[in-house]
Parts: structure tokens; sequence; C-alpha cells
């Protein structure tokens, strides 16, 4: 069974500068497991790593499909297991680095998604409801048949809430069901997690810092080329953190301070979703970087761990 790095964590704590440099060492390539990073044109907002950045290190699902497009956590798992293929093929070590939980889950887990199912109508009709009703009664419908995805899918999720409704509307039967029969097939794949963690108002001070940075490398310019290109809140993309909030300043509807503060507290609240989420994950080595005084040391400390499994930085 091949080996596979998987790199987690919450935003801004430096995943995708980790990924790189293991990936330099260990003669590696990347797979982004970001749901914002696949759009095109959409760079600053969504933290994406740039030429330089990369140090001629070849990532995959960076600038897949542009904004517009539709791409499902079944279409991720897809395109990562052929990109996973292309690199062992190479005779390289893959490594998969992101922050959406339910991208790696689908991966680690070999989870199956009904793909088959695909109502526009209904999708759209709950998209309506959960804008007239607000976004917790369309949350409350899926709590009456199916607790369990409900617990683990914030209401403000709406894409998300829609799509576990969806399911069990065709199937009469939870999602969170599918995702447990889906498990029992095993991954064809060994895959090592590395998790990292540090001081929670460290994190939140890093993501603040990180939006301002946004901003002075032009995001408000971003996204206004974006409209300009046709793109608007109906978008999917558009409705990504950060990018919302935005266009809600261009069209008048808050100041651009409002906007950067919404921005900042709702990517804090994002991050503590996601380690609560990555908390639950079997097997994950964790790093904590408060433990540490340098990058180098934190290389060191993750070499001697992959030893084990036979991998040498």
């Amino acid at each position: 069974m091949d080996n596979v790095i998987v790199i987690i964590g919450p935003t801004a704590s430096g995943k995708t500068k980790l990924a790189i440099e293991i990936a330099k060492r260990a003669n590696g390539e990347i797979i982004s497991a970001d749901s914002m990073q696949i759009y095109k044109y959409m760079d600053i907002g969504t933290a994406k790593p740039d030429e330089e950045e990369r140090e001629g290190i070849k990532h995959y699902l960076i600038d897949e499909v542009t904004p517009d497009e539709e791409f499902s956590v079944a279409r991720f798992k897809e395109l990562s297991l052929k990109y996973l293929d292309e690199i062992l093929g190479k005779g390289k070590l893959p490594i998969v680095a992101g922050g959406t939980g339910l991208y790696i889950n689908s991966l680690i887990y070999n989870l199956e998604f009904s793909d088959t199912i695909c109502d526009w109508e209904l999708r759209n009709k709950l998209a309506q409801e959960a804008k007239e009703k607000g976004n917790e009664y369309l949350h409350n419908k899926l709590k009456e048949i199916d607790p369990k995805a409900a617990e683990n899918i914030h209401m403000n999720n709406v894409k998300r809430v829609i799509r576990a409704i969806e399911v069990y509307t065709y199937t009469k039967k939870p999602i969170s069901v599918h995702q447990e029969e889906s498990r029992k097939n095993p991954p064809k794949h060994n895959f090592i997690l590395i998790g990292i963690t540090m001081d929670r108002e460290k994190l939140y001070e890093r993501i603040n810092k990180r939006v301002d940075l946004m901003l002075e490398n032009g995001l408000v310019q971003e996204i206004e080329k974006l409209v300009e290109m046709g793109y608007d809140k109906s978008t999917i993309a558009m409705q990504g953190l950060g990018y919302k909030e935005i266009l809600s300043y261009l069209k008048g509807e808050m100041t651009l301070d409002e906007a950067v503060e919404i921005i900042k507290r709702d990517t804090r609240r994002y991050a503590k979703r996601q380690m609560t989420w990555f908390r639950r994950l079997e097997n994950v080595y964790w790093i904590n970087k408060d433990e540490f005084d340098s990058d180098e040391k934190i290389i060191k400390n993750i070499k001697y761990y992959l030893e084990t499994f036979g991998i040498f930085l």
C-alpha cells in the first residue's frame, strides 16, 4: 500500500508552507484539499500560494474550475485519486494539504456520495427557503431527518445542509448512513495524517494579520475584477468567506471596516470549527507549534516520525 502524507490544521496555521518543505525534501508533489483554492481568478482571498511560494513544487487542484462551476466533494475525491496515481506513477511522494474537513474525510475514509442524485429544482427551492426563513429553519429540517448530519454540519453551511436533505429525499437514508456504509470499503492508500495546532489566541492573531495582508495585497481589487468578469453574489464561489463580505461593501451595504471585521471574526469561527472537525480524526500525529522555536525543529520532529513509515526527508 502506497504512503500518502496528509497535512491538516486550521486556516493560517502554516499547512501550505510545511507541505512545500516536506515535498522539497522527499521528492513530493502536493494536492490541495481547499474548497476555495480550486477556483481560478480567486487568489488573494483564498491565500493561494503563488509560483514563488510553491518553490517549483507541482500543485494539483489549484485553479481547477471557474467560479461559477459546481465542484462537489465527490468530484474532489475523483480527481484526487487520479492525481495520486499520477504522482505515484512518477515515483514521487503525494502530499495532501488543506483545511476542508469533508474533502479530507472523503479520501482517508473512502467515502462515497450518491453521486447520481442531483435535483436542481429541489436545491433552488431549499436555498430560497433558507433565504426567506433563515438558515436555522433549514437546519431544523435536516435535524428532523438526520440528527447526526445536523450535528456535524453548521447551519450556515447551507450548501451542505441542502445536500444532506437532497440525499435523504431521494434515498430515504440519512447521508450519515451512506457515509458509515462507505467507510466499510477501506482506502487503497496508507494515509499518514500530520496535524498542526497552536495556541488559539496566537492563531487568531495570525488570522487577523493574514486578513490585513490580503487587503494590502489587493483583495478589494481582485473582487472588483471578478465582478467585472460577471461573477456576483449568485455565483457559488463568491459566497466564500472574504468574498461575500467585500461584495457587500462594494454594493454599499456596509463600510470596508465593517466588512474586514466580519471577515476576521468569521475566519476565527471557521478555524475553531476546523479544529473541532479534525480532532475527531483518528491516528493524527499532532504538532503543537508552540512547543518548537523554529520551523527547522518542526521538520526534524516530523522527519523522525515519517521514518517509521519508510519515508526519509
